[in-house]
């Protein structure tokens, strides 16, 4: 709908928005100037007020909207714009993903400037208590009535002031005003920065991070709060790996099913896995599709992390070389494998791919195919380092367009490759957070 405004003196500042940014603003042109509105959407326009100004370009806050998009919504969540964990509310969720394509395709071109063949079908799933993982922030803030806990307020150190939550599972979500009173009543409230919120497919967990030891009160109360609430306790005194079981002493060891290849994969409460359980199972399923591994091949699984897709292309048959740089994990990816009876086509590899590349790939090449699921800073150095032979097919899972977009440029312009397909996966629903797959294939 279009509203009019009054322009006094050229003091109103309006823009067109015609795209969205990977932080999820709105961007836009005005007098030479890119603007980028927070919460703005494709296809509004907006009067704006600037509150960061350079010479090139504007971030601003909307004041008003004198045309609205179709796909906007009013968000779900209570806590919608103050709280961090969401940017994305007031869109429609299959419209997220549309805009996510475009972020995608665009860094593709933009950065790497190739293009794909084919847009593979965006991998999405519920958009609502969907986060199996997450990270919460604890303050005794006594002006705002003793202890928060929650996700940080957004562009902000502060937590946010939460009693509930939209994208965790409901059990937990509703869990948190009791957090809130049990963190309160502990002697060490104002020593405990962090909860880790795990959620398995067999028990929920929550790994508590203490600066300070428990006196036996609170002792009492962690064990009373476990019980009542049906949940596993650690305590994480010092980095990720010092976390400890407290109440129950021996609770079973986490695990997460990947029904599509009979596997069930184990992991510690703070150990990577992917926050999105559901969406996981289709990406693993849809990864080993598209790199089709035969059997007897050598398959190439690089940052392969507690063995999420490196047991699955081995269930298909393949032959297969893990390659992760933590310790940990290689040594919880070779359990994995053992467990589900797959050790005889898994070997892990404990290896800096940021480093090592070169090394690895002549120590335990060539491959016939590969996977590479990076972190955002992307596989730049890894695939810098292949050589012939290349491997035949590459599967590319990434979570970041901009280092994808950079290493697809090198894959396709220098080694040769084509650009098979890519699209989107909406691990992250209501954020910014693009990942994506994109499938390479070496020219005959």
């Amino acid at each position: 709908m279009e509203r009019r405004v009054v322009e006094g003196a050229g003091e109103a500042r309006i823009v067109s928005i015609e795209s969205l940014e990977q932080e999820a603003r709105g961007v836009g042109r005005w007098q030479g100037k890119t603007i980028f509105v927070d919460a703005a959407l494709p296809g509004e326009r907006v009067v704006f007020s600037p509150y960061r100004r350079k010479p090139a370009y504007e971030f601003a806050q909307p004041v008003s909207f004198l045309r609205e998009s179709s796909q906007r919504v009013s968000p779900r969540c209570a806590h919608f714009g103050v709280c961090g964990g969401c940017s994305l509310q007031h869109l429609e969720p299959q419209a997220q993903v549309a805009a996510k394509q475009r972020i995608l395709e665009d860094a593709l071109w933009h950065i790497g400037r190739v293009r794909p063949e084919h847009i593979l079908p965006a991998i999405h799933g519920p958009a609502w208590r969907y986060r199996q993982r997450a990270r919460l922030s604890v303050r005794n803030v006594p002006k705002k009535g003793g202890v928060l806990v929650g996700f940080h307020e957004r562009a902000s150190s502060y937590v946010a002031d939460m009693g509930s939550c939209e994208i965790l599972p409901e059990h937990i979500s509703a869990l948190l005003p009791h957090l809130r009173r049990l963190i309160g009543a502990l002697s060490v409230r104002d020593r405990l920065p962090q909860v880790e919120v795990t959620c398995a497919d067999n028990i929920d967990v929550l790994v508590l991070r203490v600066l300070q030891a428990l006196n036996a009160e609170d002792e009492r109360l962690l064990r009373e709060f476990a019980e009542r609430h049906r949940v596993a306790l650690y305590l994480q005194p010092g980095g990720p790996d010092s976390a400890r079981p407290f109440h129950p002493a021996s609770p079973p060891e986490l695990v997460y099913r990947l029904p599509d290849f009979d596997l069930t994969l184990a992991f510690g409460p703070t150990e990577f896995t992917q926050v999105n359980a559901a969406i996981n199972r289709v990406l693993v399923r849809g990864a080993v599709r598209l790199l089709d591994p035969q059997p007897g091949e050598r398959i190439g699984d690089m940052f392969c992390g507690l063995g999420n897709f490196s047991i699955a292309l081995a269930r298909r048959g393949a032959w297969v070389v893990g390659v992760e740089g933590i310790a940990g994990l290689v040594e919880r990816a070779a359990r994995n494998a053992r467990r589900n009876g797959l050790e005889s086509l898994c070997r892990f590899v404990r290896a800096d791919l940021f480093k090592e590349a070169g090394r690895v790939l002549s120590a335990e090449g060539p491959f016939d195919r590969m996977l590479i699921d990076p972190p955002r800073d992307g596989a730049i150095d890894l695939i810098k380092a292949l050589s012939d032979p290349l491997p035949l097919r590459l599967v590319y899972v990434s979570c970041n367009p901009a280092s994808l977009a950079r290493d697809a440029g090198v894959l396709v312009h220098v080694l040769g490759y084509r650009l098979e397909a890519a699209g989107v996966v909406n691990m992250f629903p209501h954020t910014a957070h693009v990942e994506s797959v994109a499938v390479f294939q070496r020219k005959r």
